[in-house]
């Protein structure tokens, strides 16, 4: 059970198409900014002004993927949601059942050896499930060529709170970097979205850092908030190095998203220090656990059920949790990818001793 989960969200606050088409530019949706259970309102193209020189933001460079397919599963027509490239080659792929307003209605996976028929004649088989058979959203499945596939058929995943579909160029970052393997991104790493080149200048020109990584987001569960599966995710040598010169500097490590997070958190050693790795993460990041690598986040607003929320909490603390959603519905934030943003720093006046040393969250009343 989450913070929030008593939290009911008006459907009128999910951002139902990105903020170019609201008639702003990407960095002119709104910011709330946590310090502790402090608030304060800002647009995010202020972030520079909440940050100080020294301090890096990791970056999540995946590239969103035209990760949607139609198909037919016997006579029955499907939505393939290509979710993550497995070291086999094959694809983690989850079905769907179209609607008409996105692919929202779930779909048991399977059976083993069923194939669906994709456009230009392909088929795709499903051999294994991730996780226990019964009721697997997401199995392997093999396909050839699912990079050609998503060029010339694939459109980005939406769901029905999204008014219609958009353009790829849309659902991906000014970070965005493509993959030689044609792996990326099924969803939107989406809290680098109001990210623009200029933006970044001026950051860069305040004195503060960027660190890349990659975590290739997989499909989500909508309905049941379900923790992340398994994920690809590389933090290279020179993310480690440049994020241990600022701890050691007093700079401030904060995440540009939940899969930033999920990654540093992933190559952080017993002893705390963040060193290159990469491979496949189930790591599910909770208060109990806490947060070893990262001192702030920037993140889009999640769903009260959503289990991202437990990163939240291990980062801010209940009570700050608590408090910025309900300002956040007060002041009428919008919700989901296109929506506004919430960067969450630690509170200056309680702020541990040793800041960059390995810590739990205690915050929990």
């Amino acid at each position: 059970m989450t913070a929030l989960e008593a939290l009911r969200v008006p459907p009128e606050l999910s951002a139902r198409v990105p903020a170019e088409r609201r008639g702003a530019g990407r960095d002119d949706v709104r910011l709330l900014v946590s310090r502790g259970t402090a608030v304060s309102h800002r647009a995010f193209r202020e972030l520079p002004g909440e940050l100080r020189a020294g301090d890096v933001l990791v970056v999540n460079t995946s590239m969103t993927l035209a990760a949607a397919v139609n198909g037919r599963l016997g006579g029955e027509p499907v939505v393939v949601h290509f979710s993550t490239r497995g070291e086999d080659g094959r694809w983690a792929v989850e079905l769907r059942r179209p609607d008409g307003s996105g692919t929202t209605l779930p779909r048991p996976g399977g059976p083993a050896g069923a194939e669906v028929r994709l456009p230009g004649g392909q088929g795709l088989v499903l051999e294994d499930p991730l996780g226990p058979a019964e009721g697997a959203r997401l199995w392997w499945a093999r396909v050839r060529d699912v990079p050609a596939l998503l060029s010339r058929y694939g459109r980005p995943i939406r769901y029905a709170y999204t008014e219609r579909d958009q353009p790829l160029s849309a659902y991906r970052t000014v970070f965005a970097v493509p993959c030689e393997d044609g792996s990326g991104s099924a969803e939107m790493p989406s809290a680098s979205r109001p990210f623009t080149a200029g933006l970044v200048a001026e950051l860069v020109s305040r004195g503060v850092q960027f660190a890349p990584l990659t975590l290739h987001t997989g499909v989500a569960s909508a309905e049941a908030h379900e923790p992340p599966y398994p994920e690809r995710f590389d933090v290279p040598l020179t993310t480690a190095r440049l994020v241990e010169a600022a701890r050691a500097g007093g700079g401030r490590v904060i995440a540009v998203g939940t899969t930033a997070v999920r990654a540093l958190e992933s190559a952080v050693g017993p002893d705390g220090r963040l060193r290159a790795a990469a491979g496949w993460t189930d790591l599910v990041v909770t208060p109990e656990r806490g947060v070893r690598a990262v001192d702030g986040l920037i993140t889009g607003l999640h769903e009260p059920e959503a289990s991202h929320l437990l990163m939240l909490e291990a980062i801010a603390g209940r009570r700050a949790l608590r408090r910025g959603y309900a300002e956040a519905l007060e002041h009428r934030y919008l919700w989901h990818e296109f929506g506004d943003v919430h960067l969450l720093l630690p509170d200056a006046a309680n702020r541990a001793k040793t800041p960059h040393a390995p810590h739990r969250t205690s915050n929990v009343s």
